[in-house]
Parts: structure tokens; sequence; C-alpha cells
């Protein structure tokens, strides 16, 4: 049984479809990419799944339970986290507050988190009373994927993780998303750098204005024609 399965996802925002009937699965303990060009569905994909935009159609089964029609909550609470496109850290709050935001659906003792956190990005923890707002946009990235760690994922989904990063610090990024894919963390993972998100990747599907292109393993894709053509040649932005 899949971790997740989306089953005929179909969303539209007005009378514009973005989502024409589109069916993806996620293996536990898979790195699953979704690539595609801009406007191609991947970032509706990622909120459809959260519950943050409604399904006109299709199903959204998690861990053998449907959650479609959801609340974000429920969703969250049932280990699904997010790492949003453009990092949304809370700026006037401290890097130790946003971290604590990340569990406020927990009850139990948050230190070892904290701690784990920490260990996988050093300098949040010298920057703990620090005011997210004041961050470099790379530590802000790490403090997002840091917040949805702490609320201890069974499936992390990232949202575009290396947009308007400095390549040493996308190099870096990669390198986590590669260390919590050691560590079980099941991740689904929408990337404008398509070439560097095939690498790592088990499983990929290329998007198409809303509709379902190609599907193989990052390594198929990465040597495919059409996706070296349309997507390795130039960064996509969704």
């Amino acid at each position: 049984m899949s971790l997740l399965y989306v089953d005929n996802l179909k969303v539209s925002y007005g009378g514009i479809e973005a989502l024409k009937g589109i069916s993806i699965r996620v293996e536990k303990g898979e790195i699953v990419t979704l690539i595609g060009a801009n406007g191609a569905g991947k970032s509706t994909t990622l909120r459809a799944i959260s519950g943050l935009v409604p399904l006109k159609e299709g199903t959204i089964t998690y861990d053998g339970q449907v959650i479609s029609g959801q609340t974000p909550q429920k969703i969250v609470s049932e280990g699904i986290g997010m790492v949003p496109e453009g990092r949304r850290v809370f700026p006037n709050l401290t890097v130790l507050e946003n971290l604590k935001i990340g569990a406020y659906l927990r009850k139990d003792d948050l230190q070892p988190d904290l701690e784990h956190v920490y260990q996988l990005f050093p300098r949040l923890q010298e920057r703990s009373w620090q005011l997210a707002g004041t961050l470099s946009g790379g530590e802000q990235q790490m403090l997002a994927v840091g917040r949805a760690l702490m609320m201890r994922p069974k499936l992390l989904m990232m949202d575009e993780p290396s947009l308007g990063l400095a390549p040493k610090v996308i190099q870096d990024i990669f390198s986590i998303i590669q260390r919590l894919h050691e560590e079980g963390i099941t991740i689904l993972l929408v990337e404008q750098n398509a070439n560097a998100a095939l690498k790592i990747a088990d499983s990929a599907y290329v998007l198409e204005t809303g509709s379902l292109g190609m599907h193989g393993t990052g390594m198929e894709l990465l040597g495919d024609e059409r996706v070296k053509e349309a997507y390795l040649g130039k960064t996509t932005r969704t």
C-alpha cells in the first residue's frame, strides 16, 4: 500500500482548471519529485494534498485513510508536513519561536526534536534568539525546513526549497534532503532545479499544464531527451 495515493485529482480556480485529473503514488521511504514548467500545477498539487485548496474531483489517500476534504490542521495531525514556497517564516518571532510553532499540535517534550534540528542546522542554534526576519534567505529556508520537522512528519512536502538561493546553499539544502531521506522520512519534492531533484529522486513525475506527462525513476527522466530539452537546459518555476 502506498503511503500517499492521489487519484484523478482535479482542481479549478474560478473557470480555470489547474489540475486535470492527475494520479501519483508516493511509496514509504521514497523521494518523489514533481517537475514542470511555470503554471504546470506542481504547487497546486501540494496545496491540494495539504487541504489548502478544495478539490473539484478525485481522492487523496494517506496511510490507508482518505484525507480528501479534511482540514489542513487535521492533515498536519496525520503526519504530513509542508515546507512552503517562499519560506514564509514569521519575521517578528525568533528562530526558536518559529520552530516551536511547527510543533503546535504536540503536547510532549520538544527538546529532542529541537536538538535534532540544531544538529542538522547549527546556524539556527547560533541564531535561536534572533528574529527570523533578520536571517539570510538560506537561513530562512533552513528554518522553514526545521519548523516542518518539529511536527515529526511521516511525509514531508517541500515546495521549491532551492528557489532564490546561492549555489552553495542549494547544495547544503539538497544534502539535508538526502539526510532526511536516510533517516526514513518520505519526501514529496516540487523543485525548479530539475537536474538536482531528479538526481536524488526514486520516482519522478512531469506535469504539463495540469496534466500528467511522463513518469519514471529519477535517473530515467534525467536521461530522457524530451526532459533534457524542456527542463534541464534552464531553470523553471512554479
